[in-house]
């Protein structure tokens, strides 16, 4: 798919089936995250890829957004080792890049997803045993949409351009 076709197609996907990514498709949308670019390419990432039994129990004691995906990315930014000029901290921006490279490579192989910042990050950090520094940003359901999914409502409701730009 071109690059153009992904940004157009991908969209939240809100109903997963009981399909389960292959070895091989989990490796390409994991890779896409590494190549991400980061601030001063210090990398402050961690994924966790949860796809067990018991951590997808895990992940719905902490959000009621897993949609049934039969996989999910938990997005991590270090604070630590962000770029950081002053008081802030680049990790939050360096860890959405890398899902938002993640999200669009599984788009291109074929793979729904969605993003989901409503989760209880205290609860994620404390079940899912996360070293200190290592701070959740965002989880990523992923998986192949049922047939029964509708299409996201809002996936084509977009500001005309002349309301996001301001050329100076």
């Amino acid at each position: 798919m071109n690059f153009e076709d992904v940004i157009r197609k991908r969209e939240a996907c809100r109903k997963f089936s009981d399909y389960r990514l292959t070895d091989e498709e989990l490796d390409k949308i994991l890779e896409a995250g590494r190549l991400a670019p980061s601030a001063k390419n210090l990398q402050p990432i961690k994924i966790l890829v949860v796809k067990s039994e018991e951590g997808l129990k895990l992940i719905d004691e902490v959000s009621p957004c897993r949609y049934g995906a039969q996989q999910v990315l938990i997005v991590c930014g270090m604070p630590n080792i962000a770029y950081k000029e002053g008081d802030y901290s680049g990790y939050e921006v360096d860890a959405s890049i890398c899902a938002t490279h993640m999200m669009l490579e599984a788009t291109n192989i074929g793979i729904d997803n969605i993003w989901v910042r409503m989760f209880d990050s205290k609860k994620v950090k404390e079940i899912f045993k996360l070293d200190e520094g290592i701070e959740p940003v965002c989880l990523i359901p992923i998986g192949k949409k049922a047939l029964d999914c509708p299409p996201s409502p809002n996936h084509n409701k977009r500001k005309e351009k002349s309301e996001l730009v301001d050329y100076i």
